[in-house]
């Protein structure tokens, strides 16, 4: 394997796992939104927000490993805030 077929492996395999980690996220932020009718939950919220933050480390860590993009990292962080955005527009419209 070359230098280069390894890099690009290296690069596959780091969004590979980028994007495993944002969708266990995603998959929180959908659950959260299909139980909107159960009371908010602080602790809940703390989870999604620490869980962001670590993936946030993750990208950052890539980025300057030079295994992603900045532009994929931004990516995969933006489709996130986006959703998290509309749970916390549903909770306060709920309040």
């Amino acid at each position: 394997m070359s230098s280069t077929d390894l890099l690009l492996h290296l690069n596959h395999k780091a969004h590979y796992l980028l994007q495993e980690d944002a969708d266990k996220i995603e998959k929180l932020i959908e659950v959260q939104m299909e139980n909107l009718t159960t009371r908010q939950c602080p602790l809940y919220e703390e989870v999604l927000d620490t869980q962001m933050y670590g993936l946030s480390r993750e990208i950052d860590f890539a980025i300057r490993a030079g295994l992603i993009t900045v532009v994929a990292g931004k990516e995969i962080m933006s489709k996130l805030e986006r959703n998290l955005a509309q749970l916390y527009e549903a909770l306060n419209a709920k309040k």
